[in-house]
């Protein structure tokens, strides 16, 4: 009996490499399936490829013993055509909590990348908080917290699959998003104050909505100068003006 291992973007190509190397047609070959394929998160980062072991019947006549793929996991794979497989899975159920499976999520991406965390769900009154805490967290927060505003994205879709109504869900890390608030809020107020003295237009880089939203609600109440945003998004600035005189 002949075992060989073989991998591929899919099962079916890694099973199609298999088969050419044992010289093998499928019905004369037990499958299992070691690894599944995985994307990674955002196609870039942690991604695999399917691992499988084909091992070769010894006494096998070809059509006379049906495929069979099995995984750790119980998924099994029955099929005659590979191009047509269809996966059937049989372990654990994803939990149904929807914050549970957000935070899931988050540990898993984290995982991927090779980094320790931990996440705490915090209820709040119109929103729900997941503080992640671990080491290497840059690499999560990204430029300017961009990967996380990306894994929030993320992680409100996977949370929302999970509930009747629906919920928002805030993520953090290191107390980021506080830190970031500040610096905005010192940046509108700094750039006001160049408005006033230079009397021209500021035009900031491009925001998310939720950091647009603080320039705006920071310069609201200021004296001389008002706040507007132009252009469409991800592209969107604020432009900071001064108020017309009456």
């Amino acid at each position: 009996m002949r075992t060989i291992v073989t991998s591929g973007k899919t099962v079916e190509e890694a099973v199609r490499q298999g088969l050419a190397k044992l010289g093998a047609t499928e019905d004369q070959v037990t499958v299992n399936v070691l690894e599944q394929p995985s994307k990674g998160f955002l196609g870039l980062i942690g991604a695999k490829d399917a691992k499988v072991e084909l091992t070769l019947q010894s006494e096998a006549v070809p059509g006379s013993v049906p495929p069979q793929v099995r995984t750790p996991e119980t998924e099994k794979v029955r099929n005659s055509d590979l191009g047509s497989r269809e996966e059937i899975r049989s372990g654990p159920e994803v939990d149904s909590d929807p914050y549970e499976a957000a935070a899931s999520f988050i540990r898993d991406v984290s995982d991927s990348m090779g980094i320790e965390t931990e996440v705490e769900i915090v209820h709040q009154k119109d929103i729900t908080v997941l503080n992640i805490s671990g080491n290497d967290l840059g690499v999560l927060i990204g430029r300017r917290g961009q990967t996380l505003d990306s894994l929030q994205y993320l992680a409100n879709i996977i949370a929302n699959r999970y509930s009747d109504s629906y919920i928002r869900i805030i993520l953090d890390a290191e107390n980021f998003r506080e830190r970031r608030r500040k610096t905005l809020e010192d940046l509108a107020v700094r750039l006001a104050g160049r408005v006033v003295r230079t009397r021209k237009d500021v035009v900031l880089e491009p925001m998310s909505p939720q950091e647009r939203k603080v320039i705006h609600s920071k310069l609201q109440d200021h004296p001389e100068v008002k706040t507007y945003s132009k252009g469409e998004d991800p592209n969107r600035r604020v432009i900071i003006t001064l108020k017309q005189s009456k």
